[in-house]
């Protein structure tokens, strides 16, 4: 591999909880009903994604930009005390980095990426962090990874990524790469989706994978 590009919800931050209370919440507070699929439907969708989520197929009744500032504030108002870091996620970064260029390609809005890389002092080293808003559509279509591929400038099959969610590893092999899974275990990835990438029980295991696999 010459690259490698991490998700961040799930992966380097456990953070997935949280957008699914704010959510809720959010819904809940604005005449909408939550419904037993949302929670992993919205996995991996981009912000004018699940915000049309949220109002057309949920019913809260805000338009989806007042209702994607709203949840959005919300979750920078958590960041605020500072990310909920993964043990040990900012230190397998630095060490991936020794070696390979890497790179952040993630369905978070670009305010809560930038907090994560500056709360854990990461910015120098990742000089690349997309967000599916910057692109036509979020996972599991591969748009966030082959874009961040071409800011690295190296090509997507020469890239290892990231992921926790059945819609990012998805959108990862869509997008031609080699794909380390690490199951999030609050939402487990599905396993037929598993089965097509290399399983790790945990992110500190990915050093000697890349290594391994070289």
């Amino acid at each position: 591999m010459d690259a490698v590009i991490f998700d961040l919800d799930g992966v380097l931050v456990d953070s997935e909880r949280m957008w699914d209370e704010v959510r809720r919440s959010v819904v809940a507070a604005h005449g909408g009903t939550w419904r037993p699929e949302a929670t992993r439907a919205q996995q991996g969708m981009s912000t004018p994604e699940w915000a049309r989520y949220l109002v057309e197929t949920l019913g809260a009744q805000l338009s989806p930009d007042e209702i994607a500032t709203t949840v959005i504030d919300e979750m920078a108002s958590r960041y605020a005390g500072g990310p909920p870091v993964i043990d040990g996620a900012p230190e397998v970064v630095r060490e991936i980095a020794r070696r390979h260029p890497v790179a952040i390609a993630s369905s978070s809005p670009p305010v809560l990426i930038h907090a994560f890389l500056t709360a854990c002092d990461l910015t120098s080293l990742v000089p690349v962090a997309v967000s599916s808003e910057e692109v036509a559509a979020g996972k599991p279509a591969p748009d966030v990874y082959l874009r961040a591929a071409t800011l690295l400038e190296i090509a997507p099959e020469k890239c290892a990524a990231v992921e926790d969610s059945t819609n990012g590893l998805r959108a990862a092999l869509a997008a031609g790469m080699t794909v380390y899974g690490v199951p999030n275990p609050h939402f487990p990835p599905d396993p037929a989706v598993l089965a097509e990438v290399t399983v790790l029980p945990s992110l500190a295991g990915l050093p000697a994978a890349i290594q391994g696999g070289q």
